[in-house]
């Protein structure tokens, strides 16, 4: 079983195109979108058209969630008052450009999708979120202390936890009560933050022979793929948004 996830578009219609050109020459069996397909480019719309058309199952991300729900806040953590009034600007455009349609499809995403294998007469449980399972937008990021990441995940009963939302991705393996347990961070499609522009996503594996007790036996395949980027900073440039994300677009 192979299973594409991608996560963290954020209106970035070039690297959604480019991602879903790229996929389609791998052939997964499955594909699910873990969130944020809104906020800080000019494509909402187009970005929710595509997902849409395509039939893709996909949960709710924090950005989702606001815009969805009109809200002012998108749930993002920015650390420096530049960012937050930066921030301002964004959400504000995207309640202003998106479409009833598309908003309404936003607020009726699920929180979290749960896929249950029957492996070697054990159960294998996926948790697909955006953030965490405990709160949609409640960072994971790789330096997480072992005994947090494991008391999240054995209370979310989810021996592989894939999400997103900080946009650096990595494959934590963790071992406890004689098993072992798959944190993966998937990246982002269209805003990388890991200083490589390029868009990215996982292809996670998960063979007839998969179980808890072998490490080795699920693996994650992280995904790297050019795109327009030029296209797409150059859109925040010609639009209300800070230009300072067209920078960010360039740089990763």
């Amino acid at each position: 079983m192979k299973i594409a996830l991608f996560s963290d578009i954020h209106a970035n219609l070039p690297a959604l195109e480019a991602f879903f050109a790229d996929v389609e020459t791998r052939n997964p069996d499955a594909i699910y979108c873990l969130g944020d397909l809104v906020g800080y480019n000019i494509w909402p719309n187009e970005v929710i058209d595509e997902i849409r058309k395509r039939g893709i199952p996909c949960i709710t991300g924090n950005y989702d969630f606001g815009i969805g729900r009109h809200s002012d806040d998108c749930g993002c953590a920015y650390k420096t008052d530049e960012e937050k009034a930066m921030g301002k600007i964004s959400i504000s455009y995207t309640n202003e450009i998106i479409k009833d349609e598309q908003r309404a499809y936003l607020r009726t995403l699920p929180a979290h999708i749960r896929l249950e294998y029957q492996l070697n007469n054990d159960k294998l449980n996926v948790l697909l979120v955006h953030g965490s399972p405990r709160k949609v937008n409640e960072y994971l990021f790789e330096d997480r202390e072992e005994k947090s990441m494991l008391r999240i995940m054995e209370q979310a009963d989810a021996d592989v936890l894939c999400f997103g939302h900080t946009h650096q991705p990595y494959h934590r393996v963790l071992s406890a009560n004689e098993q072992f347990y798959h944190a993966i961070n998937i990246g982002s499609v269209g805003k990388p933050k890991d200083k490589d522009p390029r868009g990215g996503y996982v292809l996670l594996h998960i063979a007839e022979n998969s179980s808890k007790t072998d490490k080795d036996s699920i693996k994650a395949e992280f995904i790297r793929f050019d795109y327009n980027i030029e296209k797409a900073a150059k859109a925040v440039e010609d639009s209300p948004l800070p230009n300072e994300y067209a920078n960010m677009l360039r740089n990763g």
